[in-house]
């Protein structure tokens, strides 16, 4: 599935290009369709296979994953709908040829055969800058007039002395697995290590997630954190919180890991797999990036300003080399400003204040705009919190998932800034909240929309309704409005008698 025809193909020899991308993920894709979609003459480079992580390592195997391990999971439970519970037999083989198959389905929208048809030379090579609108891909050189590197970014292993000699798992290999893990440890409890943690769990592996902020999910709301703890708790699953790798080892049955507490006490753990899930770094150190003279951060991020330029002229950046909300969506709408920014010179710009983001855990949990602790951060007090609990939804009811939340974040005016849905669906019914957002409208705008009867969607406008309950119905308003109906009551007595 990698890029199958030769460069040969291509006469390269004093071919400029009007755009050159480095790397074929989605910022990268987009950013080439974009470009010769408007007639430019684009190229580009791709080491491997077209597609990048989000097809290969990322979010279409990790969602084939997902929904396999759900299916196992309802089959366990039916009976809460008076159907017979089955234990599912898992041939775990064959759920991988599932998503196997999930991948090769969408590959040919991002194969080099369809980049071809639209006129982007597709080049197999390793790309490196030589200086001012010149690079080499392998041993042959390009010119160019402006260029977008999306190389993307690659899985951490963190320093922990004998982790990286015992050859973990990251999300780069964990697809080449055979064999269902029989104990499968998780280092890392953010929204990768959950939703791998829990997808195994679920087809029939003993899980361990260790954590070493003091909740899973730390850079969500902490009833999101709780919420999908306790979901993993009736599941099996054991989230290790506060708790620091200190070295790892292989043993006779796989691997040995030695950890650190909080309270400093020590604790052990065998297991036959390991997975490594505690962030990515961006893919920058072989572009030979000083020879054009574009930053990076502490971190090997490549800077770009809100246009995605960088700091040499000519050249932009997207997607998760950036390291600016390192999400596939993020990388595409990037893309969509960076293209047209490089070949004419505009000045688009990319707001990340409608953003939205999910992690796919049962129950998932979608956020968008400030948590409640940004926005205190710069309102204090005056910051206004409604939160309407899944409980009382009457889908969440039917459907037999009575949890999970709705939480809306209104400035001091009450203008929608922030949201998390934690619920089933949550990662489609936070679209809405994103577009509000980007409306500039207010809490009480979402209260007056009217939702479809009985919906998951039902549960954000929900809150907002609570939102305005509070606003206008005071105890000060009752006793303004008392007097008010008192009179009409008379008033209207009055006109019946005449």
């Amino acid at each position: 599935m990698g890029i199958r025809q030769s460069n040969d193909t291509i006469s390269l020899k004093n071919r400029k290009y009007d755009l050159v991308v480095i790397g074929g993920g989605t910022g990268g894709l987009i950013s080439s369709l974009i470009a010769a979609g408007a007639g430019a003459r684009v190229a580009l480079i791709e080491r491997e296979r077209t597609g990048g992580d989000c097809l290969w390592t990322g979010c279409v195997p990790s969602k084939a994953l997902l929904a396999a391990a759900g299916t196992a999971h309802q089959m366990r439970r039916a009976d809460r709908f008076g159907i017979a519970s089955v234990e599912p037999d898992v041939g775990f083989s064959s759920v991988m040829d599932s998503v196997r198959a999930a991948q090769s389905t969408i590959e040919p929208h991002d194969s080099p055969e369809r980049l071809r048809r639209e006129g982007v030379d597709v080049i197999e090579g390793n790309a490196r800058f030589t200086g001012p609108g010149r690079l080499l891909v392998d041993d042959t050189e390009l010119k160019f007039r402006s260029a977008i590197i999306a190389t993307g970014s690659a899985p951490v292993i963190p320093p922990v002395p004998g982790l990286r000699e015992s050859r973990p798992m990251t999300t780069d290999s964990i697809w080449d697995l055979e064999h269902l893990p029989d104990r499968l440890a998780v280092i890392g409890g953010g929204p990768i290590g959950c939703e791998l943690g829990q997808a195994f769990s679920r087809l029939g592996s003993e899980v361990t997630i260790i954590e070493a902020d003091d909740r899973l999910l730390p850079r969500e709301e902490p009833e999101s954190s709780r919420l999908v703890t306790g979901a993993f708790e009736s599941e099996g699953i054991d989230a290790v919180t506060g708790t620091t790798v200190t070295g790892v080892e292989s043993s006779p049955d796989g691997i040995r890991m030695r950890s650190s507490g909080e309270d400093g006490d020590s604790h052990d753990w065998e297991g036959t797999h390991l997975l490594v899930a505690v962030g990515r770094s961006p893919r920058t150190s072989e572009l030979g990036l000083d020879s054009v003279s574009v930053a990076v951060n502490a971190g090997g991020s490549i800077e770009v300003d809100n246009r995605m330029k960088t700091s040499a002229s000519g050249i932009y950046a997207v997607g998760d080399v950036t390291g600016v909300m390192p999400f596939t969506h993020v990388a595409a709408q990037q893309a969509r400003a960076a293209a047209p920014n490089a070949v004419f010179g505009l000045r688009t710009k990319v707001d990340y204040s409608s953003v939205p983001w999910a992690t796919f855990t049962d129950p998932e949990v979608a956020r968008v705009g400030l948590s409640e602790g940004e926005a205190r951060s710069r309102w204090g007090d005056k910051v206004r919190i409604v939160q309407f609990d899944y409980e009382n939804l009457d889908r969440a009811i039917v459907d037999g998932r009575p949890s999970g939340f709705a939480k809306l974040i209104g400035d001091r005016k009450g203008r929608l800034v922030g949201a998390t849905i934690a619920a089933q669906g949550a990662g489609d019914a936070i679209a809405e909240m994103a577009a509000w957002i980007n409306q500039g409208a207010g809490i009480s705008d979402i209260s007056r929309q009217v939702h479809a009867y009985p919906t998951m969607a039902e549960g954000a406008s929900r809150a907002a309704n609570e939102y305005v309950s509070a606003q206008f119905l005071t105890p000060r308003n009752r006793a303004l409005i008392k007097p008010v109906l008192a009179l009409k009551r008379r008033l209207h007595d009055l006109t019946r008698r005449s």
